[in-house]
């Protein structure tokens, strides 16, 4: 089968196609012929860094979504020909950027009905993450006010969507240009972080969530009320950050997401129902892999970059 991988870890002229063997499913496990991969930025910081993936080679990915083709043993939720999307082992190989990938089924839900699978594959990290900060960490609930940052990019127009599904009253920060997208997405306040600082234009929340981190970090914490959370989706929270929350009145931690398929089947369900779209700029097929990363480090890109095998 064709995987897009790498010797070395660098920029994007780093990546290259290659071939490796088809891989078997093992017991409980499924094989899904991959039709298209989401790149996400852990996807970018692994090719440069190594990241979780650690040496070279390796092969990137973990968005996926495709068709069932074989069953391991013990499998019961799905059968060959089934539809499905997930975010498979993460933060260990996926192997995503491939024609094939297996893991286990519970890692999968089947595909929303109302998507292809361009708009499925955008779906299962960044919509995890947005899911797992939100309901998990973050608790939110009708009636809370919740800040996303960066709300136009892969995980924030994601959360922003989930956040008003859940009842809040949400506010986001972007550029100018993307506020009237933010405001069709169902954001009640839209910000330019660019022209005025959120911290004086934004009343005290109950949540922020900040897929960005760094020197911002410290600036959340201030448009918190009592009680409120910060939830970090970058980096863990520094331990000065963690003690002037507590000093605060507040609270602030990390997370990293994991596979979830009780939050998959609560995506596809929002999905199905018109409450979550996932928008999707560019999709390239998996030759360009390179192309795509160029794409996304150029930090402007709203929503998310896709993959495609040409599978049909």
């Amino acid at each position: 089968m064709r995987v897009i991988t790498q010797d070395q870890l660098g920029g994007p002229d780093v990546l290259h196609e290659g071939t490796a063997d088809r891989p078997s499913p093992g017991p409980t496990e499924i094989l899904v012929r991959v039709h298209a991969a989401g790149l996400n930025p852990v996807d970018v910081k692994s090719r440069a860094h190594g990241g979780f993936l650690g040496q070279p080679p390796f092969v990137l990915g973990w968005d996926v979504s495709g068709v069932v083709e074989e069953v391991g043993v013990g499998v019961t939720l799905f059968a060959p020909g089934d539809e499905v999307f997930g975010m498979p082992w993460f933060p260990r190989p996926a192997g995503a950027y491939a024609d094939h990938v297996t893991a286990p089924g519970r890692h999968f839900a089947h595909k929303p009905a109302a998507v292809d699978h361009v708009h499925a594959a955008g779906l299962p990290l960044a919509g995890l993450t947005a899911w797992q900060a939100l309901t998990d960490r973050a608790r939110v609930r009708p009636g809370h006010r919740v800040l996303v940052h960066a709300a136009a990019g892969g995980v924030g127009h994601l959360a922003v969507q989930i956040a008003k599904a859940r009842g809040a009253y949400v506010i986001g920060t972007a550029r100018a240009a993307k506020h009237d997208l933010l405001r069709d997405l169902g954001a009640d306040e839209v910000i330019d972080y660019t022209a005025v600082d959120f911290t004086e234009a934004v009343e005290p929340v109950d949540v922020v969530i900040d897929p960005i981190g760094g020197a911002d970090g410290p600036r959340c914490l201030r448009v918190l009320r009592p009680g409120g959370v910060l939830v970090s989706l970058s980096s863990p929270a520094e331990q000065h950050l963690v003690a002037e929350a507590e000093r605060l009145g507040v609270h602030a931690g990390f997370l990293l997401v994991e596979p979830d398929r009780a939050g998959l089947l609560a995506l596809a369900g929002l999905v199905d129902a018109g409450r979550l779209r996932v928008l999707v700029e560019a999709s390239l097929p998996l030759a360009e892999a390179a192309k795509a990363h160029e794409l996304s480090e150029t930090g402007r890109v709203t929503g998310k970059i896709v993959l495609t095998t040409g599978a049909s």
